[in-house]
């Protein structure tokens, strides 16, 4: 990290456990998880309201950013996109690389609600013979949830792998089919809108199954 950077620490309860997050006035650092909890596999009701664990006075704009936008996502996605997105501030970001760019596009083309495989994300950043880079870089995703690497999935449909945990990535995946009227997971569809859209329309010639989703 910048050795500039005055780092400030904020915790809040959510429906997965305490969500550490880490940042400095001029960005968000990481969004961590911690004493994660086996969340329901399919909520039926709004989860509990996150409950900030600190000081708010010792927080910066893009932390204070943070907690709202995780608060709308468990509770009233639907506000999600008026929500200004908190600054990033990681030393990922601030190289021209393959992984910053794969998180960029995942960040700005794949919706709550939506999936795309891992080939077609790579697609997406420049390099279709790139999916196994594509599950590095959603190893190295410093920000999850907020960058959401938990929507890539394989081509065959099938969920893939996820630092954060089989259980978690499922949960997540049939929090947001759910708010946004969409099949979930497991065997929910493929949401082929994602792939029309962020591919132009055109199907992918790539068949099933070699799209590097165990590499996640």
């Amino acid at each position: 990290m910048d050795k500039a950077c005055k780092m400030r620490y904020k915790t809040m309860d959510s429906p997965l456990g305490k969500i550490e997050i880490s940042g400095c006035a001029q960005g968000l650092h990481e969004i961590r998880l911690h004493d994660r909890k086996t969340p329901d596999p399919g909520p039926t009701e709004a989860p509990a309201l996150p409950e900030l664990l600190g000081c708010p006075e010792e927080m910066t704009e893009p932390l204070v950013q943070c907690v709202a936008w995780l608060d709308a996502y468990f509770r009233e996605p639907s506000v999600l996109p008026g929500l200004p997105l908190p600054a990033i501030h990681h030393p990922i970001f601030q190289r021209g690389s393959f992984t910053a760019r794969v998180l960029r596009k995942l960040l700005e083309l794949v919706k709550f609600g939506d999936t795309v495989s891992y080939q077609q994300l790579a697609a997406l950043a420049g390099n279709p013979k790139a999916a196994r880079a594509v599950g590095g870089a959603m190893r190295s995703n410093p920000v999850p949830i907020l960058i959401p690497c938990h929507r890539v999935i394989c081509s065959s449909g099938a969920m893939g792998n996820y630092t954060g945990g089989l259980a978690t990535k499922e949960w997540l995946l049939a929090h947001e089919g759910r708010l946004a009227g969409k099949p979930t997971y497991p065997g929910g569809s493929y949401l082929a809108g994602t792939r029309r859209r962020a591919l132009g329309g055109t199907p992918s010639p790539h068949p099933a199954g070699r799209d590097g989703c165990v590499w996640e």
